[in-house]
């Protein structure tokens, strides 16, 4: 589980380093039908920036922890990017989309940690 630990602050650290906003991390564990132990939550002010944090946290993984996601999604148009890393599921919004598909609802029952942003 350190490794899964240690890939989430990769993550994180990855989101801010391109001044990723709103980071919610949900913890899964222990939670019945899901299909990994986290979900790293965030968002970009344009697509721009929804692919700049992408390109950012899967750089800063691979660095760090030596993990590369199995697969990238919505990379085409960049409102919503969500990245595999098998244990742990990306979700980069753009601001309307995140409101709109809410995925801080989606497990009730999960542990929510908010990352404050950086300035």
């Amino acid at each position: 589980m350190t490794k899964t630990k240690d890939l989430v602050k990769a993550i994180i650290k990855g989101i801010q380093e391109k001044k990723g906003q709103g980071i919610v991390v949900a913890d899964l564990n222990g939670i019945d039908g899901t299909i990994c132990s986290y979900f790293v939550i965030c968002q970009g002010n344009s697509p721009m920036q929804v692919q700049a944090i992408t390109d950012s946290v899967e750089e800063t993984a691979r660095l760090e922890v030596q993990e590369k996601p199995v697969r990238i999604v919505g990379q085409e148009n960049a409102l919503w990017v969500a990245m595999d890393y098998t244990d742990v599921m990306v979700h980069i919004f753009v601001p309307d989309m995140r409101e709109y598909y809410h995925l801080e609802d989606l497990w009730e029952d999960a542990h929510l940690e908010r990352v404050p942003d950086l300035d």
